[in-house]
C-alpha cells in the first residue's frame, strides 16, 4: 500500500468515526447564575488575578494617554494599533500577506467586543482584524472594550456570541501562562507576555 493510499484510508476511517453533533444545551440566560453589583469592578479584579491589567478611562483620548505611559509600548520598535485614536502603527498590516511576517510584533492594540465579569475574559473576533495571529504572536497586547459592555457570567456571554459569523472568534483572559512545570506559574510562556484592557466609557 503506497503512502497516498494509506493516507486516504486513514482519512476515510476518521471521517466515518466522527460522532453525531450534539445540540447546544437550552439553558435559561437569566437562571440562577452568578451576578455582581459592579460587573466592571469584578472583571478588573479577575483580570488582575490571571496576570492582566484593566484601566477604566473616559474616552479614546484618555485611552491613548494611558497607552503612552506603558513602558512596553514606548520601547516597542514594531507595534501596531487597529483601534483608531489609540496608539499608532510602525507597520502596514494591509501590506502583510504572510502572517509569519508578524512574528516580530512587540505590541498590538486590538478591539474587543465585550468582557465577562466572572472570569475576566474578553470576547474577540476577526472583525476589523486582518491577521488573527496578532492576538497570539504579539509580545504585549492591549484590548480596547466599552466599559458598559461587561456581562455578568458566561451564560450571558454565550447568549450574545455568534461564532458562526466569524472565521475566528474566542475568549482571551489574561496573558499567556502555564503552570505545568513544578506547579510554578510562568507568564508569557507561549503568547503575549502582558495584557492591558482599556475599558472606555464613551465608546
Amino acid at each position: 500500500m503506497n503512502s497516498a493510499s494509506s493516507r486516504n484510508t486513514i482519512l476515510r476511517e476518521l471521517r466515518a468515526a466522527v460522532p453525531e453533533s450534539s445540540p447546544i444545551p437550552n439553558l435559561p440566560v437569566r437562571g440562577p447564575w452568578q451576578t455582581f453589583d459592579d460587573p466592571l469592578g469584578r472583571f478588573s479584579e479577575l483580570l488582575t488575578m490571571v496576570g492582566g491589567t484593566c484601566v477604566r478611562v473616559r474616552n479614546i483620548a484618555d485611552a491613548n494617554t494611558v497607552l503612552q505611559q506603558v513602558d512596553a509600548w514606548n520601547s516597542a520598535v514594531v507595534r501596531c494599533s487597529l483601534v483608531s485614536g489609540v496608539g499608532d502603527s510602525t507597520i502596514d498590516l494591509n501590506a502583510v500577506d504572510d502572517p509569519h511576517q508578524l512574528e516580530n510584533v512587540e505590541f498590538a492594540v486590538l478591539p474587543g467586543q465585550f468582557g465577562v465579569a466572572e472570569n475576566g475574559a474578553i470576547w474577540v473576533t476577526d472583525h476589523g482584524i486582518p491577521h488573527r495571529v496578532l492576538f497570539f504572536l504579539s509580545q504585549h497586547l492591549s484590548i480596547v472594550i466599552s466599559s458598559s459592555q461587561i456581562v455578568h457570567n458566561m451564560h450571558e456571554a454565550y447568549a450574545r456570541i455568534e461564532p458562526q459569523q466569524h472565521a475566528f472568534a474566542g475568549f482571551i483572559s489574561g496573558p499567556s501562562k502555564t503552570a505545568d512545570i513544578e506547579q510554578s506559574l510562568v507568564i508569557g510562556a507561549h503568547g503575549a507576555r502582558s495584557i492591558t484592557v482599556l475599558a472606555v466609557d464613551e465608546l
